[in-house]
């Protein structure tokens, strides 16, 4: 979890290929309302995550029932919505955190994705960093960001 240009596709991706489970990005979740909404620069409401998080909170129960382990990349900013989202022990959370220069830096040389630079500001207002998550500084390359995940998600277990 993170805000937008923190890492969690990249990492996340590199994190289920090293793992060798299933990767699901919580952005395809989103109805195209909300895709357009955000493409247009305009940060979402707790309104408009309604129907996301219960989509997504939807398809974790379902995962954990088929005994399916992914990686999912999910901004999940604030506590309620990490609340909502928790399905138990089974899941673990791990905040991508980062700098809002150095996020504004990656965001800027990004390409295709519909996120801009004018959400990052509005993402790290109402980001509410977690108090039970793993928490990993972004400031490395992405395959270092993955070992240290690795290395802290063994420590737990």
């Amino acid at each position: 979890m993170g805000v937008v240009g923190a890492g969690k596709t990249t990492v996340g991706r590199l994190l289920a290929q090293r793992l060798q489970w299933e990767f699901v990005d919580a952005d395809s979740f989103h109805p195209t309302a909300n895709v357009e909404k955000i493409r247009h620069g305009f940060q979402l409401d707790d309104a408009d995550r309604a129907p996301w998080l219960i989509a997504i909170r939807k398809a974790i129960d379902q995962w954990i029932a088929e005994h399916r382990n992914v990686v999912l990349a999910c901004s999940a900013l604030k506590q309620s919505y990490r609340e909502q989202l928790n399905a138990g022990p089974e899941m673990k959370l791990v905040y991508l955190k980062g700098t809002s220069e150095l996020i504004s830096k990656r965001l800027r040389s990004r390409k295709g994705h519909f996120a801009t630079t004018e959400l990052l500001a509005s993402q790290f207002a109402i980001l509410e960093e977690p108090r039970d998550a793993i928490n990993i500084d972004v400031s490395h390359l992405p395959e270092k960001v993955v070992e240290e995940i690795l290395f802290r998600l063994r420590e737990i277990r």
